[in-house]
């Protein structure tokens, strides 16, 4: 009887450690993104702009100028991802994480043709929505930021809408405040 005891009891070590191995397997492995060389390469490549609006607030001619568009992320919250893996991100953020549905902080710089001594500084919160395929297909973001610009400070809303797992994107900013730039218009190219 002893040895049925013992030998019922090793049956059932063996049952629930292979439960928990079982569940180990299929739990989702936790990415560790960090920068390296091809991310900070690819962070140093410009999105292409055209801003619109009036040169002053006292001028009524409409000018037009091209710009380049950069983004750094330091912070993003993620609530489309894998519930077991954690939302946050800092800085690297893959696209997934990203287009699947979160709320990011970033500071964006913009430089003008015309104006190359004077950036535009932008820093805000954009949230992202996927539409098509968890957002791989296509997703849209909503935003706003404060922008200055010239000794101008503002505040800036943005539309946009992204495919190909959120490399390639269109946005649309409204800044009513911020001239000659009201309207900026940012063909996007991002990976992470």
């Amino acid at each position: 009887m002893t040895w049925a005891r013992a030998g019922a009891g090793i049956i059932a070590a063996m049952t629930l450690r292979a439960r928990f191995v079982a569940a180990d397997a299929a739990r989702p492995a936790e990415p560790e993104p960090r920068p390296t060389l091809v991310w900070i390469l690819t962070q140093l490549v410009p999105s292409p702009e055209v801003a619109a609006g009036k040169d002053s607030a006292a001028a009524a001619s409409e000018s037009v100028r091209f710009g380049l568009r950069w983004q750094v992320t330091p912070i993003l919250y993620s609530f489309g991802i894998n519930p077991r893996l954690s939302p946050w991100r800092a800085l690297v953020v893959e696209p997934i994480v990203r287009q699947s549905g979160s709320i990011e902080l970033y500071f964006s710089p913009e430089l003008f043709v015309g104006s190359l001594d004077n950036p535009l500084l932008r820093g805000g919160v954009r949230s992202y929505f996927p539409l098509v395929g968890k957002g791989d297909d296509l997703s849209v973001s909503l935003g706003t930021s404060y922008t200055y610009m010239n000794g101008q400070s503002g505040v800036g809303y943005e539309l946009g809408a992204y495919v190909l797992y959120g490399t390639l994107g269109i946005q649309l900013t409204y800044s009513p405040t911020l001239s000659p730039a009201q309207w900026i218009t940012t063909f996007r190219f991002r990976y992470f």
